[in-house]
């Protein structure tokens, strides 16, 4: 059950910021598996230079149209599956139009017992749900 936080500036219409949020869904179902209804994914759009993504040192420079992701999600991933992910964003996004110099990705673990799903229970913790990383473990 990922997270998915996306930061944009402001300027695209309801239809490409809705887009923007199926194409990463879409890479993180294919990817990890996670059934196309786990979708929680939360979209915030910013004034011109409230979102500041500069160069890390890899020779390239962002423009306007970049789209900040932050995927939060049980730990037990492996390296490779993490970087078939990160891949799969950015062809998901090239389709938008999406640079792939102006696609950001931080990928955060955590834990079964980091979760409640309403009611202040932790529901992989008490068994209501089944815990998804061990599920994906093998991949």
């Amino acid at each position: 059950m990922p997270l998915v936080r996306i930061d944009l500036v402001k300027g695209r219409t309801d239809a490409q910021v809705r887009a923007v949020a199926d194409a990463v869904h879409t890479a993180v179902v294919e990817v990890l598996g996670v059934p196309g209804r786990d979708r929680f994914q939360i979209v915030t759009e910013h004034e011109a230079g409230r979102v500041i993504a500069l160069d890390a040192g890899l020779g390239f420079e962002r423009g306007d149209d970049t789209v900040m992701i932050q995927i939060f999600t049980q730990t037990g991933r492996s390296t490779e599956v993490k970087q078939q992910l990160y891949a799969a964003v950015n062809a998901s996004l090239a389709k938008l139009g999406v640079a792939g110099e102006d696609v950001f990705i931080g990928y955060v673990e955590n834990t079964a017992a980091d979760w409640s799903f309403g009611f202040g229970r932790a529901q992989y913790i008490e068994g209501d749900l089944a815990v998804p990383a061990a599920a994906t473990a093998a991949r």
